[in-house]
């Protein structure tokens, strides 16, 4: 009941105005992100470096509650993070961090998506013991051989996710006393 409480009290609170600065910083922002996730080559970009280090902490931490939580960790530890910044920023209805918190969510869905397709071929660098996660999940729940439809569709809801995000930005910056 305390959560439901929390959640109402804050719905209840106005989001803060996004200033017409913060909305073209925060999109050539989000441009750039999208123009190096489009450019790279390999599909490894700067943020990818931090999401590689919640994947492995995740290992460990759910690797606590067993060993299926600890396979599944690494991709869970790359959602919880930008899950919680998610949260605090609803929480104190900062719109620009709550923007940036669900990109830095659609991205990991790309890198994901990424980590997903590669399940077959297995040709991602690995860090650690070097097996290969969606492999493994994959062939638990007998789908290999879809792992790049299945990766496809992980990528579409990522990329929009990203649209949805600026999109929700723009949308506050021009209604900025209506709630949703």
């Amino acid at each position: 009941m305390f959560i439901v409480n929390l959640i109402r009290e804050t719905r209840s609170v106005p989001w803060k105005a996004v200033q017409t600065w913060q909305l073209i910083v925060s999109s050539l922002g989000f441009a750039a992100v999208i123009y190096f996730l489009r450019t790279a080559e390999d599909g490894w970009i700067f943020i990818d470096n931090a999401n590689l280090v919640f994947h492995e902490a995740g290992h460990p931490i759910f690797g606590l509650f067993g060993s299926t939580l600890g396979l599944y960790g690494g991709t869970l530890g790359q959602l919880v993070f930008p899950v919680v910044a998610l949260g605090t920023f609803w929480a104190s209805r900062e719109p620009v961090g709550f923007a940036v918190a669900g990109i830095w969510l659609g991205e990991n869905f790309l890198n994901i998506a990424r980590y997903m397709a590669d399940a077959r071929a297995q040709v991602l660098p690995l860090v650690g013991r070097g097996e290969h996660d969606w492999t493994n999940i994959f062939s638990r729940w007998g789908v290999l051989s879809s792992d790049t439809l299945i990766a496809h569709w992980v990528a579409v809801a990522g990329w929009l996710g990203i649209l949805a995000m600026w999109a929700w930005l723009a949308w506050r910056w021009r209604n900025p006393t209506r709630e949703q």
